[in-house]
Parts: structure tokens; C-alpha cells; sequence
């Protein structure tokens, strides 16, 4: 098909419908001329702005069933696509409701009045729209069920039906420049009378030479009686006067027009020309004077003309139809909107111009005999409009029946929305049986409301959010500059696409406040729906590319300084170790951040894969993916990182280097602690934990070392009391004081309480010192308990003489044998401890430590003479060394650091054996980076690490 038939009539006839036949002159009668044409161009211009951002989006490639959907879908994402499609869906649906609720006026105003079912009560009419609307929906959808050809065949003639119509009120206009069409309308002073209740428009006529009572006298007086004694007092004091409801196009009636008119319900018309004496009427003969059934204002005159202004998705939707698709689709839909706008305008002007003002504000035409309004303006007859309005809206009612079941079909193919995929399904042929059973239950809702202008805000707010992401879906890809981003049509820009969206906006909220925050949460509901399901689909949309834009422009942000004090927070490298089969080993560690992030700031979970990279790359990508499926069971929010290294050490050193990006880096570092490092057989085991300890603190990164890991709460257990005992023994400005902090906001340690315990020696004031740390735990605003625990500095215990003694004596010998760094590795493990600590990690002695290669020792294969001296030399002064290494004292500082960590573990454990959680500090790494202080460190910390 071409542009004419393909897209220009389709969104014509989409466009012209119900409203531009029984509302437009009301509208015009109430807001006035000037504040309708300004309703009419705002309505207008919204849709011309969208129609220029979809047509760059309908020309960026084939545009197949869905049409709107289809295109917001692939420019913005499933999530936005569902939330939009289902949006569009619904105002389809409610469209059609409405267009059956026009065609069922018509018939029973002014067709067959006859065939009312309910008479004689306010609500006789909004139950007969009930019975006859759910009637004609029922026929509609046995019709659009056994064959939508018959419906595009219809269509011709339903769009014939709507131009004649339009054809003869621009007739009936110009005609009335010489013929005005003869439709009085009697006033009694200046308020309208319902002028089919009475014959003559008088209060006496005369028969045979005698005055008598005309109808009206007997519907205000007593029957019969020409006392006024017995009248209405409004009815006796003022006057009965005839004037002509169609002065016509030269009578100058368009001044009176000009402005606006607004009234309360209820209240009566009144012509304000007309002189009138203010007298209270009998409340029984309300019924004679023609009143507004709704309040009225310009928001709610808005939300019900711009249902007339929809429908330019006619042609997109056709796109597989079209000859040149490209051409046909920004052209014929421009022109029908410019061609739809000029009518309507030329309409508002027509219609103030020719119609008294007191009949275009009477919405049912009770002042001219039940006669449609804008029919008394149309020539020949107003039968003409009365007939072709009908036809019209009985062709866009079954438009939309059409239309709507394949929308939702689409959506439901697409498998974005779970629920919806047995909407998908339909006949042999494709028809969309179940999708159009469940639209003919939704449009039967907006038939029970039996009211179309209630039923017209409601399709307006769901139009408006379409067209709002319309606009936005074109913004964003013209932004972002994407490389498949070519439309043919080249009249776009993104300033017009973000005006469109602001309008459609703004439209929303004047039309209908409470409307457009439903409408904007029904959206908002599908679309974390769709989020929450996790729609896996990957179709290039544009929020992905404004996803990458606003991390790029981030990234750079957080680039231009360090973080102030106020806004740090640890930001975690978490450390897993994974075992043969590239299974996380302490999976808990992952629950451990969990719960001290909650999803807030960074959390990075690396691993490394001994190896080389070209061999390990598969499995690198399988530990990837293990990782990821766990962080997705213990709700991890973050990113993973796994590295192929040779030596694990040298991997774990990469990670804590290279993790991050610009100022999104880590500066916390979290990892397990080193069980069975004694065990191992490899007795450079501990060097991977020592290594890492040294880098993360030249990094001047934190670390936290968890011990007994695997006993950490799940994400599911609660914690109903106890308390989280911190032992601040190295005050490192806080850090310590916020972790507990942060685990508290997690559901499982909310209810714990916090204490904070400070060592002190004898000599330390601890009543300031216990002071002066409830003041500094005032300013951090932490609420904890404060204890001071004062360390009796008594003699150094036969025990720890003896333990520091054994480690230095080993040390010594092992110089004095020179033996290399290897083979002392080896003869430490051969050396047994006898007076070994009971040590509580021996829980996970099973548990093997990563085995690091040591590299092959190099051996001197050529001796020269200054080297045989030497060893010779050695040989003999071996005896005197081992006479000196059993008289060797241990240093003083190393039996303090081993007494003070046996005296701190038995504090710590004495105080903190019932706490849930006890936190404190770790010393620094060692200064001498080769010797056996390293070993020492570890004991160290294996004495001080039982109770943690």
C-alpha cells in the first residue's frame, strides 16, 4: 500500500471519532473560543511532536505488529517496552469502551429514544448505557472474532461515514451566513428551558378569542388556574422570550463566545444578555430548566478532547504492509495530524461563530428538542451527522477491538511479562482469541462506568504515557549517538523529542492529577515486575547506552578527588579461595559482606586460578560463573573478578592492584583466615596469607581477616539478643567502632547490643580513659556499652619464657647450620612443638591451605679456593656455635609481644565468650620481610585469634 491508503486514511480515521461529533461544541461553549483553540493546540502539538519522534524511530528499521510497543521496546529496554506496551494496551482497550459508549448515546438520545429500558431517575441513563454498551461490545467481539476482514472491509465505509459528516458542517456553516437553520429556544428571562417538555414557547395562547394557560403555564402553575397566586414566583416575575439557537456565521454571536463559562453541576444555563428578576423558583420544577450534569474546568475539558486527538499509530502499526515504509510513515502521518488539527481548529471557530452559547454549553441538546448540537449546524439535515457520527464511532470501537488483542499478543510473545504468556496463543491462523476474550472484559469495566467522559480522562492518561516515552525513546538514542541510530527521516531533533515528553507530561497532570499518578504507578508496578522476573533480553536498547554514559560520566566525577571522611564506607575485595572442583570453599565470607554492604557501594569478589592463562581459560570462566551463581544466593550485589596467575601469591597481589576503575576502587580488603597452616605440607603455606597482609597494608588499603567463618549466621537467621563485643586495642581512628555499626543495619544483627572494650595498664587513669571513649563514641553518634579492662603487668610466665626461647633457639640454629631458605622450611617442620597451644582452629585441620611451589635451589656447582677456606672455616667452628645457641636468652620484646597476646586471649575469652560476634584489631606485618618473624607473627596471632 501507499501513503494515502496505507497510513494517511487509516490515521484519519483513527483520529476523527466520538469526540469531535458530541463534545467539541460543548467544549467550545464552556472553556470559550480562545481557551478551546488553546486545548486544541496543545493536544495537537503534543501529537505532531511525537509523530516527528516516531517517525525518526518507525524509519530506524521495519516497525512489525505492536507498533508503539515495538518501537519503545527496542529504543529503551524490555522494562520500559512492557510497562509502556501494557500502558498503550490498556488506553487501546478503554478506547474502545468509549467509542461504544459515543455510539450507544447517539442511539438512545437521538435515534431511538424509545428504546430506553429505565426511565424517570438520575441514574435511568447510566444503566441503560450499562445493558445496551455490554450488548453492543458482546456483537463487536463476535464480530472481530470470526474474521477481522470483515472489519477492514467495514473500514471504507466507516471512514466515508466521518468525512461526510465533516463535509456537511463546514456546508451548514457556510449556509448559515444567509439561511440560518430555524432552531429556537425558548428562555424563560435568561434561564434555558428543556424545550421538548411543552408545545408553544408562551405562557398563554389564544383559542377562539380566549386567552388560556399554554403547557408551560400548567407545568409551573396549577393546571387549569390563571391565578398567579399559584405559580412559580421565577415563573411569574419574569418574562418568556424566544431567540435563535443557530444565529449563523454572520450574526456576530462569536463576541458572547469568546470566553469562558464554566458552571457547577447542577447548575442552570443562563444567557447573560437576558434581563431576569432574581426570584426563588419551586425546587419540583428543576426539571424545566436545561442544567450541567458535570462541574466543568479547563484541566477537565483538556483530559476529555485529547482521546480526539490520538490514534497516529495507525500507519506503524501497517509498516509490514507499506510499499516504502521509510517514505510512507512520517508523511502520511504528518499530514493526517496537520489535516486533524486544522479541522478541529477551524471547527472551535466554526462552532463559536454560528451556535448560541447557551446551546453549545446544553452537552445533550435539550434546548433545541433532543436534537445532536453540532447536527443543527450541518446541512442538509441533521441527520446527516446523526447517522455518520454512529457509523463512525461504531467503526472505531471495532478498530480498537482489532487492534488491541494483537498489542497484547505481541507483548505476551515476547515473554517479557510471565503471566501474560498464555495471551500469546490463538487460532490456526494467528487470530488472538485469548487476548481478545480478556480486552472484551477489560472494555466491559469502562462500559459499567456508563459515563464517556470518565471513561475519556482514563484513556487519556495511559495515551500520554505511551507518547511520553515515545519522545524519550527517540531523545535518548539521538543522545547517545548510537551507531545503528539512522533514521531516514531527518526532521528530528532531540530538543522537539524533549518537548514532546515535557507536554505529554504536563497534559497528564492538567487533565487529571490523580489519573496520572495511578496511570504512572501501574507503569512504574510492570516495570519492576519485569526488573524482578529478569527479562532476558538483549536488543540493543538505548537505556543500556545511557547506562554506560552515566558510569562513564560518574567514574570521572569520583576521579577528581579522594572521598570526603562523611562519605567513606568500605568499599570490599573480597578474597575466595576455590577448591578442585572451582566450588567456593568458604562460602560464608560472601554472606559476611552481604550483610556488612546491604547493597551499598562497591564489592568486588576476586579469585585466583594457578595456572597459565591460554591453558586456564576455560576454567576461568567456569569459576566466574560459580562465583557469580553464589554471590546471587547470598545476595551479593557486586562484580567478579578471577585471575589466571602462576603463583597464587602473584595473583592475589594483581587483584588487590588492578580491581576497580578510576574512583571506584576498593579500600578494604576481606579474606579467611589461614587454617592448618601448621599442617601443611608445604611449610610456605602462610607465606600467601603474609604476603597479603603486606600488600594490602602498602597499599594503604583496610583488611579484615574472619576466623571461624563457617560458623557466621546466614542471611536467614536472627539474632533476637546478644552482643557484639569490639576489642579496640590499636586505636585506628574508628574503623573499627563502624563495622558494627554496619552490621547492625543488616535484619540479622539489628537487635544485638555493642560493647567496646579498652585495655588499660595499672598505671592508666581508666576512669578518664572510659570517659573520654564514651565522648568519642557521642561525636561518631554509636551507641555502645564502654568497659575498661586493666592488664595486671606481672612476671613473665615460665611458659611464655619457654615458648619464645623454642622459636628463637630453632631460628638461631637453623643460621648457624646455613642452611638455604628452602631446606630451613623443611627442617622447621621436622622440629615438633611439645608445648603446642590448644588451638580452636584445629577444627578445619582437614582443610588443606594452597600449596605454593617454591622455586628450585640454585647449587654451587663450581668451587673455587676462597670458597672451600670458607666452608672448611665453618666446619670448624660448628662446636662453639651450638656451645653459644644453649646459652642464647630470648629478646625481651618477643617474650612481651608472645605474653601479651596469652594474657589478651585470656581477658578476651574470660569476657566475650557469650558475645555473638567479637571484633579487634590485627598487628602490622613484620619490618624484616625475609627472616622467621613471620612465623612468629602468625603465632601470634593464632594465640590472640581463639576467642574471635
Amino acid at each position: 500500500m501507499g501513503t494515502l491508503m496505507g497510513v494517511y486514511l487509516p490515521c484519519l480515521q483513527n483520529i476523527f471519532g466520538v469526540i469531535l461529533f458530541l463534545r467539541l461544541t460543548w467544549i467550545v461553549g464552556m472553556a470559550g473560543i480562545i481557551q478551546s483553540l488553546l486545548i486544541v493546540l496543545m493536544c495537537c502539538s503534543c501529537t505532531m511532536l511525537t509523530a516527528i519522534s516516531m517517525s525518526a524511530i518507525a524509519t530506524n528499521g521495519v516497525v512489525p505488529a505492536g507498533g508503539a510497543y515495538f518501537m519503545i521496546s527496542r529504543s529503551l529496554g524490555p522494562e520500559f517496552g512492557g510497562a509502556v506496551g501494557l500502558c498503550f494496551y490498556l488506553g487501546t482497550t478503554f478506547a474502545s469502551a468509549m467509542y461504544i459508549l459515543g455510539a450507544i448515546e447517539i442511539f438512545l438520545k437521538y435515534l431511538v429514544p424509545q428504546a430506553a429500558i429505565f426511565h424517570a431517575s438520575d441514574s435511568a441513563m447510566l444503566n441503560n448505557m450499562r445493558v445496551y454498551g455490554s450488548i453492543c461490545l458482546s456483537l463487536m467481539a463476535v464480530v472481530v472474532f470470526v474474521g477481522v476482514k470483515y472489519v477492514n472491509k467495514l473500514a471504507s465505509l466507516f471512514l466515508a461515514c466521518v468525512i461526510i459528516s465533516i463535509v456537511s458542517i463546514y456546508a451548514g456553516a457556510m449556509k448559515s451566513m444567509t439561511h440560518p437553520p430555524e432552531f429556537p429556544i425558548c428562555m424563560l428571562g435568561n434561564r434555558t428551558l428543556v424545550r421538548d417538555r411543552f408545545d408553544v414557547c408562551a405562557k398563554t395562547v389564544i383559542k377562539g378569542n380566549i386567552t388560556v394557560p399554554s403547557q408551560l403555564w400548567d407545568m409551573f402553575c396549577l393546571p387549569g388556574n390563571m391565578s398567579s397566586t399559584q405559580c412559580d414566583d421565577y415563573f411569574i416575575q419574569n418574562n418568556v422570550t424566544e431567540i435563535q439557537g443557530i444565529p449563523g456565521l454572520g450574526s456576530g454571536i462569536i463576541r458572547e463566545n469568546l470566553w469562558s463559562d464554566y458552571v457547577q453541576k447542577g447548575e442552570i444555563l443562563e444567557k447573560a444578555g437576558l434581563q431576569s428578576v432574581d426570584a426563588h423558583g419551586a425546587l419540583e420544577n428543576f426539571g424545566m430548566y436545561v442544567s450541567a450534569d458535570i462541574a466543568t474546568s479547563f484541566t477537565l475539558l483538556v483530559g476529555i478532547f485529547f482521546p480526539s486527538a490520538t490514534g497516529i499509530m495507525a500507519g506503524s502499526n501497517r509498516s509490514g504492509d507499506l510499499r516504502d515504509a521509510q517514505k510512507s510513515i512520517p508523511v502520511g502521518t504528518i499530514l493526517a495530524i496537520t489535516t486533524t488539527s486544522l479541522v478541529y481548529l477551524t471547527s472551535v471557530f466554526l462552532f463559536g461563530a454560528c451556535i448560541e452559547g447557551v446551546v453549545l454549553r446544553d452537552k445533550f441538546g435539550d434546548a433545541v428538542r433532543n436534537n445532536l448540537v453540532v447536527g443543527t449546524l450541518s446541512w442538509p439535515s441533521p441527520w446527516v451527522i446523526v447517522i455518520g457520527s454512529f457509523f463512525s464511532t461504531v467503526g472505531a470501537g471495532l478498530q480498537s477491538l482489532t487492534g488491541a488483542p494483537r498489542l497484547l499478543q505481541a507483548i505476551a510473545k515476547d515473554n517479557i511479562i510471565p503471566f501474560l504468556r498464555v495471551f500469546g496463543h490463538g487460532k490456526a491462523n494467528g487470530e488472538p482469541t485469548w487476548a481478545l476474550l480478556l480486552t472484551g472484559l477489560i472494555a466491559e469495566l469502562g462500559i459499567l462506568i456508563a459515563s464517556l467522559d470518565m471513561v475519556a480522562p482514563i484513556l487519556s492518561m495511559f495515551f500520554l504515557m505511551c507518547y511520553l516515552f515515545v519522545n524519550l525513546a527517540c531523545a535518548v538514542q539521538t543522545l547517545l549517538r548510537t551507531p545503528n541510530w539512522r533514521p531516514r527521516f531527518k526532521y528530528y531533533h532531540w530538543a522537539l523529542s524533549f518537548l514532546g515528553m515535557s507536554m505529554c507530561l504536563a497534559l497528564m497532570f492538567i487533565s487529571s492529577w490523580y489519573y496520572a499518578i495511578v496511570a504512572m504507578g501501574i507503569a512504574g508496578m510492570i516495570y519492576k515486575y519485569i526488573e524482578y522476573q529478569g527479562a532476558e533480553k538483549e536488543w540493543g536498547d538505548g537505556i543500556r547506552g545511557l547506562s554506560l554514559s552515566a558510569a562513564r560520566y560518574a567514574l570521572l566525577r569520583l576521579e577528581a578527588g579522594p572521598p570526603h571522611t562523611k562519605n567513606w564506607r568500605p568499599q570490599l575485595l573480597v578474597l575466595l579461595k576455590l577448591d578442585e572442583d572451582l566450588h567456593v570453599k568458604y562460602p560464608r565470607l560472601l554472606t559476611f559482606a552481604s550483610q556488612l554492604k546491604a547493597g551499598k557501594g562497591l564489592t568486588i569478589v576476586g579469585s585466583v586460578i594457578q595456572g597459565n592463562f591460554l591453558d586456564s581459560y576455560g576454567e576461568m570462566q567456569a569459576a566466574e560463573q560459580a562465583i557469580k551463581n553464589m554471590m546471587e544466593i547470598e545476595r551479593v550485589k557486586g562484580f567478579c573478578q578471577v585471575m589466571v596467575a602462576s603463583k597464587v601469591r602473584e595473583g592475589i597481589v594483581h587483584l588487590i592492584q588492578s580491581c576497580g576503575l578510576g574512583g571506584m576502587k576498593h579500600n578494604t580488603v576481606v579474606m579467611g583466615w589461614p587454617y592448618g597452616w601448621r599442617q601443611s605440607e608445604d611449610p610456605r603455606a602462610w607465606k600467601t596469607f603474609i604476603n597479603t597482609v603486606r600488600c594490602t597494608t602498602a597499599a594503604h588499603l583496610a583488611l579484615m581477616v574472619p576466623k571461624n567463618v563457617s560458623f557466621y549466621p546466614s542471611n536467614h537467621e536472627r539474632f533476637t539478643d546478644g552482643n557484639i563485643d569490639v576489642w579496640w586495642i590499636v586505636h585506628d581512628g574508628g574503623m573499627l567502632m563502624l563495622l558494627p555499626f554496619l552490621l547492625k543495619q543488616h535484619k540479622v544483627w539489628r537487635k544485638c547490643r555493642m560493647r567496646i572494650f579498652t585495655v588499660a595498664q595499672m598505671d592508666d587513669n581508666s576512669i578518664q580513659m572510659k570517659k573520654d571513649l564514651a565522648t568519642f563514641l557521642y561525636q561518631l553518634r554509636i551507641e555502645a556499652e564502654v568497659e575498661v579492662v586493666e592488664m595486671h603487668d606481672s612476671d613473665i610466665s615460665a611458659y611464655t619464657y619457654e615458648r619464645t626461647l623454642m622459636m628463637e633457639q630453632r631460628s638461631q640454629m637453623l643460621r648457624q647450620m646455613r642452611l638455604s631458605t628452602a631446606e630451613r622450611q623443611r627442617e622447621a617442620q621436622l622440629v615438633k612443638d611439645r608445648h603446642s597451644l590448644v588451638r580452636m582452629g584445629s577444627l578445619y585441620s582437614d582443610e588443606e591451605e594452597e600449596v605454593v611451589e617454591a622455586p628450585p635451589e640454585k647449587v654451587q656447582m663450581t668451587w673455587t679456593r676462597e670458597k672451600c677456606e670458607a666452608e672448611r672455616r665453618n666446619r670448624n667452628n660448628a662446636p662453639e656455635n651450638f656451645r653459644e645457641l644453649m646459652s642464647l636468652k630470648p629478646d625481651q620484646s618477643n617474650v612481651r609481644r608472645m605474653h601479651t597476646a596469652v594474657k589478651l586471649n585470656e581477658v578476651i575469652v574470660n569476657r566475650s565468650h557469650d558475645a555473638r560476634l567479637v571484633l579487634l584489631n590485627m598487628p602490622g606485618p613484620p619490618r624484616n620481610t625475609d627472616g622467621d618473624e613471620n612465623c612468629i607473627l602468625c603465632q601470634y596471632e593464632q594465640s590472640k585469634g581463639h576467642s574471635a
